[in-house]
């Protein structure tokens, strides 16, 4: 198989991988001069070798917009690198383990926000004012003006409200890493389309430079005519 070495690494590599400094980008060719100062235009170096700096471009262009990396940024340049996708890592619901206490705290706040529970707990207050008031209005459990039933509700209410909140919470918490996850992925599109950009430059570039090569061979072979035409 056909090599070629690197003037960065000083390593062989395949033809198909070769690429001059001319064919790449003006700020990933000038981040790669502040490590090699020797590189010129003319010399070589691989795709591999290329898309390492690209990745530490990257790198570079978030420290300097947020001045420290986050885990979230770590993570996404990770998920670059290793050209994996960020949603097979998302949060499933489905493979989290809530405890018995917290599935519990979620069907009280999602029948206590209900309908249902509002027509129930209507009908349960009216049949304890009618039996009170109507069926035993001389023996009366709790004659009017209901001082059990306040009881009642008002520990019924004092119950209900920390457990809803604790249901609230833990939505909370899911929002809060669902909009993590929206962060990390817009991040690792703009990224992607920096480095998209960067690739689509160095093709027009190689393509431009190909058709100059094969534009300089055809006046070539033009000149070879016209001289045998004169011969």
């Amino acid at each position: 198989m056909e090599t070629f070495k690197s003037n960065i690494s000083n390593l062989d590599f395949p033809v198909s991988e070769k690429i001059t400094g001319n064919t790449i980008r003006k700020t990933i060719f000038d981040f790669i001069k502040l490590e090699h100062p020797k590189f010129a235009r003319t010399q070589l170096l691989s795709v591999s070798e290329l898309n390492r700096y690209r990745q530490k471009y990257l790198e570079n262009v978030l420290l300097k917009e947020a001045g420290e990396l986050s885990t979230l940024e770590t993570d996404v340049l990770q998920s670059i690198e290793n050209q994996e996708l960020i949603t097979a890592n998302l949060l499933d619901d489905t493979n989290v383990q809530n405890t018995y206490g917290q599935r519990l705290a979620d069907k009280v706040a999602t029948f206590g926000g209900s309908w249902r529970f509002i027509m129930i707990f209507g009908v349960f207050i009216l049949i304890w004012m009618i039996i009170n008031i109507i069926f035993l209005a001389t023996k009366a459990f709790d004659p009017y003006p209901f001082i059990l039933l306040n009881l009642i509700l008002s520990c019924l209410a004092a119950l209900q409200a920390p457990v809803i909140m604790m249901s609230q919470n833990r939505q909370e918490e899911k929002d809060r890493e669902r909009a993590k996850q929206d962060y990390m992925i817009n991040l690792k599109a703009e990224l992607e389309i920096r480095t998209l950009h960067e690739k689509i430059d160095h093709l027009i570039i190689h393509q431009q430079q190909e058709l100059l090569n094969i534009q300089q061979i055809q006046v070539e072979m033009m000149e070879d005519i016209l001289k045998k035409f004169k011969e």
